[in-house]
């Protein structure tokens, strides 16, 4: 019996992934364990037959107890972005937790080219892979693309004014959805690629923002027209609107990256690990119409 266990279980992410275990890879319940640090978000879980227990980031002893009797570990990374450093600190808990309860296989779920990436959070993906590199357990790291997911947060917005205002410039990317990428993290931690390896999970095609916002005007049904900013133009827009500093960073930061190039690349590993071809992004916003309509 090979014991797997997910971190960061009553996230998104995290739930898709146990979803996934589940229902695609038919992992049998009993062989998963689901691990948060407030277990009781986990009851429906634990009435499924799932074991939860309590994996506190910022406590490395209580993580080896967690981590103790399992053979394969997805370390989900954390969502500690306000604080710098304090995120990298507590995935390299999470490696050492690993390693020190004889964790046999670390999934990790990064981003890709984390080593020349300019999004404000890179530093904390490669500082993780190198953790685990030297860690001396076997891995596979994920390093998940944009999800088409996080279009959400703004799309509607741009969709009702008509206009979007970005510092991408012709810069492309690939994104892919969330869903997508916990079904991968589920196959690789169900059956992960011998030895160790790294992945890039990408979507099938990769976009100009004047690709991107056609297709969410299609499923809108509402105009929608790309307006080239500078990075500093961009930067006091997201600040008058009044999102917190770390925020505006990061979403200025992965513009930057976009037309850097760093985004843009394509890969066949997301089929390789899953068997299927991942959605696109015109599929993803017709299944949120409502959404992007709101």
């Amino acid at each position: 019996m090979t014991k797997l266990l997910v971190t960061g279980a009553a996230g998104h992410l995290g739930r898709a992934v146990l979803r996934h275990l589940l229902e695609t890879s038919k992992v049998a319940a009993t062989d998963i364990v689901a691990a948060s640090r407030d277990p009781n978000k986990l009851a429906d879980l634990a009435a499924s037959g799932v074991e939860t227990r309590t994996a506190d980031f910022d406590d490395e002893a209580g993580l080896v107890k967690a981590f103790t009797g399992v053979d394969r570990v997805l370390i989900i990374s954390t969502d500690e972005l306000a604080t710098p450093g304090k995120r990298i600190t507590q995935h390299r808990n999470a490696v050492s937790g690993a390693t020190k309860a004889g964790v046999k296989h670390i999934v990790y779920t990064s981003l890709p080219n984390p080593d020349k990436s300019l999004v404000t959070f890179a530093p904390d993906h490669l500082g993780t892979e190198e953790a685990i590199k030297a860690s001396g357990v076997g891995y596979t790291i994920l390093r998940n693309s944009w999800y088409h997911d996080n279009y959400l947060m703004g799309m509607p917005h741009n969709l009702q004014v008509g206009k979007w205002y970005t510092s991408v410039g012709t810069g492309k990317i690939t994104t892919l959805s969330r869903d997508d990428c916990a079904r991968a993290a589920a196959a690789a931690l169900a059956n992960p690629p011998a030895g160790s390896s790294i992945l890039t999970l990408t979507g099938p095609e990769s976009l100009t923002a004047a690709e991107i916002a056609a297709r969410a005007s299609a499923a809108a049904g509402k105009p929608l027209d790309v307006v080239d900013v500078t990075d500093e133009q961009l930067t006091q827009g997201l600040t008058g609107a009044g999102l917190p500093a770390f925020v505006v960073a990061m979403l200025v930061s992965a513009d930057a990256n976009i037309r850097a190039g760093n985004f843009e690349q394509l890969t066949g590993d997301y089929e390789m690990l899953t068997g299927r071809k991942p959605q696109t992004l015109a599929d993803y916003f017709e299944t949120q119409k409502a959404a992007l309509a709101a």
